[in-house]
Order: structure tokens, then sequence, then C-alpha cells
């Protein structure tokens, strides 16, 4: 199963992004929305290294109840 991770860009640098998600940063290639307009404080969700869809803050903090709550279970 692949999972996808939301993270907040921070900054934009061509087709590259400075990401941050729970206090971590990577850099992000956002070739592959090349046509979106995308802007510091949007919400991608990243999968390999590459921002794959534009999604809502609400889908971000969503989708991290989620995963903290798979987390939560692995760790009982």
């Amino acid at each position: 199963m692949c999972l996808g991770v939301p993270m907040q860009i921070k900054e934009i640098n061509g087709y590259n992004a400075r990401c941050e998600a729970k206090g971590i940063e990577r850099e992000v290639n956002l070739f592959t929305m090349q046509h979106e307009s995308l802007i510091p404080g949007d919400y991608v969700l990243v999968h390999v290294g590459y921002a794959i869809q534009k999604i809502t803050h609400q889908d971000y903090r969503s989708t991290w109840e989620i995963y903290d709550k798979i987390l939560a279970t692995e760790h009982a």
C-alpha cells in the first residue's frame, strides 16, 4: 500500500518547494503539478518526493488525525 504525506508549502523555488509537516521539512518536487496554481501556505499530498495533489486544510488535518491513530495503535 502507498501513502501520501500531507504537507504545507513554505517556500517555492521554480519546480521545487520546501514543505513542512509535523515539524519536519523536506524538499518536494512540484513538476507534476506545474499547471496548478500553488503558493506558500497551500497544502499538497506528497508521494516519493513529488507533490501529486493540492488538498484543503481540512483534508490535511483529517489525514494526519487518521495517521496519528494508526501510529498510536502500533505503539499500544
